[in-house]
């Protein structure tokens, strides 16, 4: 009901904002006898705020037109390779007509950018994918809202996610041969469950893993999100956040949890900071500096652009990562398309190198969460591991702004790049799924960590020595060549106190990475 009494609300106050903002447009448009009066000016201000507190916010569009490499202009065309359900796999495949950067371009890593599902578009990360560009053949994940997807098309539950991950990923090693992965914040969950599930059948897997920000173990460092989803009884978001789909919308009736929702609760996180960003908003416009107003656009639509998520996938979550920490207690089972239950098993991944990296002052993935992925892999060489902590990055500055840019992204080009040829043990683009027969593990309400013997002997097909993941291909810094497993990035000399451009960024952060729920077990 209250989905509904929102909708309500929300198409009765629609005229009223169409009308707040013609009469922006009217009060401060040069050629209006009405914008030469002595107040035209904050009116229009007034109103544009107006217009802006009260307007539906649509998915925003990528928006990445062209990309500069070397003096070189790149022209970017998106298209939808795979259309699932759900999700779309997106790729930015770029064009010249220099024959050089052609040769260049063509044997760039090829890199799927996992983003999260946690309240906003994929298009969160477009300054991600922006700078990936350069120097990468880039795929993401463009997950729908799922109040646009029929009931038709049945649930979607934290099992499909890791499937798809592992459909997406076996697409582009069927295509190039390999791939590497970039997960950013919720996804790094679901991404080292489905890597982990190649492994254990004998499946060829990335070559690399980065993992930005993400709750691999939510028991370190527990923050204001951990802690929501511990002080609250499953049933609690079940009963409280979980609402089904008005008739207006083509998933009318689906049980979801909706964007308004969560949105509310990220402005809820740090109001005051909102509302200072407003007030400088309608300042800048009094004034006219329209390049901090323009500034304040462009942040908020895309942080007021919120989607709906599947109410299964959310609570599901919830009760996987944050409430029963299954990943890390080796107690989480995952259904396969066809219908197998399967253990998801980190230490049988051998032949992909792991790579993780956290915010200093993240307050959403606390310190060690991600870090701990280390400890889960161990099948993984000590060498083809590394850890990054970026001083002075809040949450969304790890993937966006500055020090991504300056700090982040260096290092995981030179990682990548490091990587680049797969080891010499490692099976054939061809050897994929249907060739090696999916090990189905039996679910045992007492099994626990290390007591699953059966999966145990399952796991001889991996033959893979540590050493073949050592790194290939010279980095392009010192700091790239010397892989350890935990590196601490210095602050350079130009970091400033400022993460990035834009009014409310660590609001922003807190929305990107809210936590992405799950639910009870999956209905037949």
């Amino acid at each position: 009901m209250l989905y509904h009494l929102y909708e309500t609300q929300r198409s009765l106050m629609e005229p009223f904002t169409d009308f707040a903002q013609a009469a922006s447009k009217l009060l401060s448009n040069p050629g209006s006898p009405l914008s030469q009066t002595g107040t035209a000016q904050r009116m229009a201000a007034a109103y544009d705020l107006l217009y802006r507190l009260g307007k539906d916010y649509e998915k925003p569009a990528f928006g990445i037109h062209t990309v500069d490499v070397d003096g070189v202009g790149l022209a970017i065309h998106e298209r939808v390779e795979i259309d699932k359900p759900f999700c779309a796999l997106r790729r930015f495949k770029r064009f010249s007509d220099d024959p050089a950067t052609l040769t260049v371009l063509k044997g760039q890593p090829v890199v799927l950018i996992v983003a999260p599902l946690s309240g906003h578009y994929a298009s969160l990360l477009r300054d991600t994918v922006r700078t990936m560009l350069r120097e990468h053949k880039v795929y993401i994940t463009d997950w729908k809202n799922a109040r646009m997807v029929p009931l038709s098309e049945g649930p979607f539950h934290l099992d499909d996610y890791v499937n798809y991950m592992q459909e997406f990923i076996r697409h582009l090693q069927a295509k190039y041969g390999h791939c590497h992965v970039v997960s950013v914040c919720q996804p790094t969950v679901p991404v080292l469950a489905a890597v982990s599930l190649m492994a254990s059948r004998g499946e060829q897997t990335p070559l690399t893993m980065t993992m930005m920000g993400g709750p691999i173990d939510a028991r370190k460092s527990p923050t204001a999100v951990n802690n929501l989803a511990i002080n609250r009884s499953f049933e609690w978001f079940e009963n409280n956040v979980i609402y089904r789909v008005p008739e207006k919308f083509p998933g009318a009736g689906r049980r979801v949890y909706p964007g308004f929702l969560q949105y509310t609760g990220f402005v809820a996180m740090n109001p005051d900071r909102h509302a200072s960003s407003h007030y400088d908003y309608f300042k800048n416009l009094v004034k006219g500096d329209d390049a901090s107003a323009e500034a304040h656009r462009n942040f908020y639509d895309e942080y007021n652009a919120v989607l709906d998520m599947d109410a299964d996938y959310y609570l599901e979550t919830i009760q996987t990562v944050f409430q029963d920490y299954k990943l890390v207690h080796g107690t989480w089972d995952v259904r396969s398309p066809e219908d197998r239950i399967e253990r998801v098993r980190p230490q049988d991944i051998t032949s992909t190198a792991l790579f993780t990296v956290e915010g200093e002052l993240d307050d959403i993935s606390g310190s060690g969460q991600t870090e701990a992925a280390h400890g889960l892999c161990s099948g993984i060489a000590h060498q083809a591991q590394r850890h990054l902590e970026v001083k002075g990055a809040g949450h969304y500055g790890i993937f966006s702004g500055r020090r991504w840019r300056d700090m982040v992204y260096p290092q995981v080009r030179d990682f990548i790049l490091a990587h680049q040829s797969p080891p010499k043990n490692a099976l054939p683009a061809a050897a994929t799924a249907a060739a090696v027969a999916p090990v189905a593990v039996p679910v045992t309400p007492a099994s626990k960590a290390g007591s699953e013997p059966a999966q145990q002997t399952a796991q001889a097909v991996k033959a893979a020595p540590a050493a073949t993941s050592a790194p290939r291909a010279a980095a392009k810094t010192p700091a790239a060549s010397a892989i350890a497993t935990r590196w601490v990035s210095p602050e350079p000399a130009s970091a400033v106190a400022a993460e990035s451009a834009g009014p409310g960024t660590a609001s922003k952060a807190r929305a990107a990475a809210t936590p992405a729920p799950r639910s009870k077990a999956r209905k037949a």
